[in-house]
């Protein structure tokens, strides 16, 4: 991005510290809370009747633009953290919230990454929520799923290294950079991206049929796609095709069958589900220090 670019995105970026923020999610009713990473709503509107998980998708103006944002904007000194449990694959957990404001905060990412995807795989988030709901039993569960957002694991483009060096958007392998300089065409990313999202529902419909109580499907921001010139999801943005999300509400099937893989790599203790050893490290190699 050019010298004229960069102004562009910063000014848009003043202007969105300026707004008000959309709606915390703590705003609304729910028990199992499913966040799908960088969804869009008008996409999940598009699969959602290819699934038997949802019949109607609404939508709401989220609290930030990007993950980091709108995780310091939701549960931070939010009461009801206190009696929610979080099961997540996104890795800024670690900066910007704290796991004793939680009952249990599972950070899948720590002990569950694949090398090989560049990404957390969304069975591995299935299982540790699923685990977590039946052996706590939580007033509210929060699940946090990677998919859709890049790299698209059924359809992975030759563009996208995946997660491990993509905190920088400057970094050339990634989607949006090579969209935003025409080395690859628009319905070939926004297909990859819709693959993804099918590719996660079937493990949320696994989800859903295992848990109980109101179930509601949401995402944290959504991504730009050419609109406004700008391309991913760039924090503190104002623009409605990164803050509308959807919120798709359902039931949870109350399935036991159903038995969960992974577990965890040491005794899940009373609040973090992975020790602080190696966290630095693991973050560090993902670029997010």
């Amino acid at each position: 991005m050019g010298r004229l670019g960069t102004a562009y995105l910063r000014g848009l970026q003043a202007i969105g510290k300026r707004l008000d923020t959309g709606t915390n999610v703590f705003e609304r009713d729910w028990d199992v809370l499913v966040v799908l990473d960088a969804c869009r709503a008008d996409l999940l509107r598009a699969v959602a009747p290819e699934t038997d998980l949802i019949n109607e998708v609404d939508s709401m103006r989220s609290v930030g633009s990007s993950s980091s944002e709108w995780l310091e904007n939701t549960f931070p000194g939010h009461p009801e953290t206190a009696r929610t449990v979080m099961v997540t694959g996104n890795t800024w957990t670690d900066r910007y919230v704290e796991a004793d404001a939680f009952v249990a905060l599972d950070e899948v990412w720590k002990y569950a990454w694949d090398e090989d995807l560049g990404t957390i795989p969304a069975r591995t988030v299935t299982d540790r929520a699923i685990a977590m709901a039946r052996n706590r039993q939580p007033e509210r569960l929060v699940v946090h799923y990677m998919q859709p957002h890049h790299p698209f694991v059924p359809d992975p483009l030759a563009e996208d290294d995946g997660m491990v060096r993509n905190s920088d958007h400057s970094n050339p392998a990634n989607p949006w950079v090579a969209l935003r300089r025409g080395e690859i065409a628009t319905g070939r990313v926004w297909d990859a991206y819709e693959a993804n999202l099918r590719h996660v529902l079937e493990e949320v419909e696994t989800l859903v049929d295992n848990v109980t109580g109101h179930v509601t499907i949401t995402a944290d921001h959504g991504n730009l796609f050419g609109e406004w010139g700008l391309y991913g999801h760039p924090m503190h943005l104002p623009l409605p095709p990164v803050l509308t999300v959807p919120w798709a509400e359902t039931t949870g099937g109350g399935q036991t069958a159903y038995a969960p893989k992974l577990a965890p790599p040491e005794p899940l203790p009373v609040n973090r589900v992975y020790g602080a050893d190696g966290d630095r490290e693991r973050l560090d190699a993902l670029g997010y220090r």
